[in-house]
């Protein structure tokens, strides 16, 4: 039943394809046959055929030998460009708060989720024996200090020992020199004189002895010294452990985990709870290394986040070491978070405000493509010739395309483009003078 339609649509199919692709051989098979005939085919076809559009082709001046081509003056104007990344939100701060001491939880757990704020109670360990370790070792940093009074009173009693010691041989060895003067005018005897040198030399004894009272009484000084110092590091350490039962929140946030349980044995090293800061938020997104030299920071930048609302910022960071893998560098945006609307790893796009350059608004329909497959324009040169030239598109706008690549002023064939080659002469016609 549907074989006649089918039919009659290859048939219009193989006419179409006869006039528009196989068009001269067409009317070279038509001219073969009677005038008759040929008229009327020509009067079929052209009845089952619609005109083409005026501007589909532009004709070509048979006279001249050049083809009539549309165009329009285009002039650089300045225009602020964009580096465009794909990034997720990242919190600003995140810690994992973990026990430096070991004991039992005696706290009871808050829920992840809530808020907490700098130095808040997180978990509290089970203090055990700590309070006693450290007022044992405050009793013995007292005990050494109280010697101390003692121990310094020994040395002036060794040095005044000393003095002593030494006026005694200055005496002796005055009385031996008398003794033996003496005796060499016959005035003392040898025995005098020999009790006079014991008297010296035992002064010298004494003076030995009273030096090493002296330098014993200084080193029991500085044992006591070492004894004070020891005593103080006991009672820092056992307060240390002491301050470190209290686990506090180190800054303002989120509570991404619960706390420890209540009854839970908590060993060094064990986690508490992980605190996150969300407020402020950085956005995170990596740079390739072809567009890392338009990206300063301070620079204003904007992010879309997928669900959320769209935020202003400036780059507040920007590596300068790459990513071994994938060779871009780390770029930050600080983006104020109060009422924590923006989450933690949101996919965001981000938008990078880099420095103006010079680039030429065309309509998008004027952008062709060479023989190579790139993409350009074909311009119009001072020898009235058509010229492609490779050309870069910055920004899709409702107006047109910016692109870059042009001379500051260039005048491009918007229609007919397509239908001449490099060195072809054309005749433009510009749109600002037709409209």
């Amino acid at each position: 039943m549907r074989i006649v339609p089918l039919i009659t649509a290859c048939l219009v199919a193989l006419v179409l394809f006869g006039l528009v692709i196989e068009r001269d051989r067409f009317f070279s098979l038509l001219s073969d046959l009677s005038p008759r005939e040929a008229e009327a085919v020509a009067a079929e076809t052209a009845a089952e055929t619609p005109e083409p559009e005026v501007a589909a082709a532009p004709a070509e001046d048979v006279e001249d030998g050049v083809v009539r081509v549309m165009a329009t003056r285009s002039v650089a104007q300045e225009i602020g460009t964009q580096v465009r990344l794909r990034g997720e939100t990242e919190a600003a701060r995140q810690v994992a708060v973990v026990s430096e001491v070991s004991g039992k939880i005696i706290s009871p757990p808050l829920r992840k989720g809530a808020f907490v704020e700098e130095d808040d109670l997180l978990c509290s360990v089970d203090p055990g024996t700590r309070e006693s370790a450290l007022a044992e070792a405050q009793a013995r940093l007292a005990e050494a200090q109280a010697r101390r009074p003692e121990v310094e009173a020994r040395i002036p009693e060794a040095q005044a020992r000393v003095a002593e010691a030494r006026a005694r041989l200055d005496e002796a060895r005055i009385n031996a020199t008398a003794a033996e003067r003496l005796s060499q005018d016959g005035f003392a005897s040898q025995t005098r004189v020999a009790n006079t040198e014991a008297a010296v030399q035992g002064a010298q004894a004494a003076i030995t002895s009273a030096e090493a009272g002296l330098k014993a009484a200084e080193a029991g000084l500085d044992s006591l010294n070492a004894s004070i110092e020891s005593a103080q590091a006991a009672v820092a350490r056992a307060q240390t452990d002491i301050d470190r039962l209290q686990i506090r929140a180190p800054f303002s946030g989120v509570l991404e985990t619960d706390t420890a349980e209540l009854g839970s044995l908590m060993q060094p090293g064990g986690l508490c709870a992980t605190v996150i800061q969300l407020d402020p938020i950085k956005v995170v997104g990596f740079v390739p290394e072809s567009e890392v030299g338009r990206v300063e920071v301070g620079a204003l930048a904007g992010a879309r986040l997928n669900t959320g609302p769209d935020v202003q910022a400036q780059v507040t960071f920007l590596s300068r070491s790459a990513d071994p893998t994938t060779r871009t560098f780390r770029v930050e945006l600080t983006v104020p978070n109060p009422d924590l609307a923006i989450r933690d790893g949101q996919t965001a796009e981000i938008l990078i405000q880099s420095q103006g350059v010079m680039a030429h608004l065309l309509a998008a329909s004027s952008l062709t493509l060479d023989d190579m497959g790139a993409l350009g324009v074909r311009i119009i040169d001072a020898d009235s010739a058509a010229k492609f030239v490779p050309v870069t598109v910055l920004r899709d706008t409702p107006q047109g395309v910016y692109v870059t690549g042009l001379p500051e002023q260039a005048d491009v064939i918007t229609v007919g483009q397509e239908f001449v080659t490099d060195g072809v002469i054309v005749a433009p016609s510009f749109e600002e003078v037709i409209q």
